[in-house]
């Protein structure tokens, strides 16, 4: 049964407003309470604590703005439902109480029971939701910040696992060295287990360095300052960098940035995040053909940069929700990797703004579109 607080000093008012606000069949019940000043309004409240104040705004010992205000100091911040009674001519009024906190207000002589009844009873509802959102946004907020929490427990794990395995891998590597000048095999065939070693420790470091990679990435201040990047300069530092895989795979590389030719970005990160898809076109092409490989950009309302390549392509049907997840590989007999890449990228492209969309046919070949969001 909700809580009505009447305070008006006019008794005639009172009986008026206890008889339109008697339930009807079918109503819920109110609980009335009569307050004729505004200190019994103050006793009277602290008591029941209602969940709804009907407030007169002549009384002979205050007047209804300044009582209004006390009871707001009374009650939980952004929990007290008011509406307000003024007088006929008083909109003026009528917008100060608003402003100042009530929800709703009626004039004097110009409400019967049924608007009387649907003002206070909508009133309660508006405020029951304010509170329930009120209540799941701290709730929300306090989820995040334990998310937060442990999300940078899980990165500082991961970058001190990271950081203390190096030592110990490179052990392994010189001592690998050591034992393949100076080991001797009586069977040639036996020479094979120093590649299979050599191989596993690359894979190991290299998923080291990656996961390491990928911490300081998301430890990196927000607040980067984005740049003029010409992407003509930025593509031919990645290719540099990428020249033996080209040469080893006959790779064609075209270049199209006549729509788009510079980007406001982090250039660290839109360089980073080029890299891999590359890098990834490059070691998933297709057995049958040379990669061709195309870079482009284009503006859609935001920087676009897209990837294009003729390799193994993407079962997106199956694979779909899983394209950016951390280790996830999707041709891991094609070629060695950490599935770190991607799961980069979306990371650098989504820290500003951006999103990434995904085009890709089995056997044909993928498109990776990166919407270079700047709002951040």
């Amino acid at each position: 049964m909700k809580k009505i607080l009447l305070v008006d000093d006019n008794e005639q008012d009172r009986v008026l407003y206890k008889r339109y606000l008697k339930a009807l069949p079918g109503e819920e019940r109110l609980e009335l309470h009569e307050a004729t000043s505004g200190e019994e309004a103050r006793a009277l409240f602290r008591q029941v604590q209602p969940d709804c104040v009907l407030l007169d705004h002549n009384l002979h010992d205050t007047d209804g703005l300044a009582l209004l205000e006390e009871l707001q100091s009374l009650a939980p911040a952004n929990a007290l439902c008011a509406i307000m009674i003024t007088g006929s001519g008083s909109e003026a009024l009528a917008v100060r109480a608003l402003n100042s906190g009530a929800l709703d207000y009626l004039m004097k002589a110009h409400f019967d029971r049924e608007l009387l009844n649907k003002t206070v009873r909508h009133a309660i509802e508006k405020n029951e939701w304010r509170q329930y959102q009120a209540n799941y946004h701290q709730q929300l907020q306090a989820a995040n910040q334990q998310l937060a929490r442990t999300n940078a427990d899980l990165d500082n794990f991961v970058y001190a696992a990271s950081h203390d395995l190096r030592q110990p891998v490179n052990n392994l590597r010189g001592l690998f060295e050591e034992i393949r000048h100076a080991a001797t095999f009586p069977d040639p065939a036996d020479t094979q287990l120093l590649t299979f070693m050599d191989k596993a420790l690359h894979v190991l470091s290299t998923t080291i360095d990656d996961l390491a990679t990928v911490v300081q990435v998301h430890r990196q201040p927000l607040a980067q300052a984005p740049e003029p990047v010409a992407l003509a300069g930025l593509a031919a530092d990645v290719l540099t960098t990428l020249h033996p895989q080209i040469l080893a795979t006959k790779a064609t590389i075209t270049l199209d940035f006549s729509a788009l030719p510079e980007v406001p970005y982090v250039r660290s990160n839109l360089r980073t995040m080029l890299l891999n898809l590359v890098a990834n076109a490059l070691k998933y092409c297709h057995p049958d053909r040379a990669p061709q490989v195309t870079i482009r950009s284009r503006d859609a309302g935001q920087p676009v940069l897209e990837v294009q390549d003729n390799g193994l392509g993407i079962d997106l049907t199956r694979h779909e929700q899983e394209l950016f997840q951390l280790f996830r590989r999707f041709h891991p007999q094609a070629a060695e990797g950490t599935g770190v890449g991607l799961f980069l990228v979306n990371r650098l492209v989504q820290a500003q703004g951006g999103h990434i969309e995904v085009e890709s046919q089995e056997g044909q070949g993928t498109l990776f579109r990166l919407y270079l969001g700047t709002d951040k």
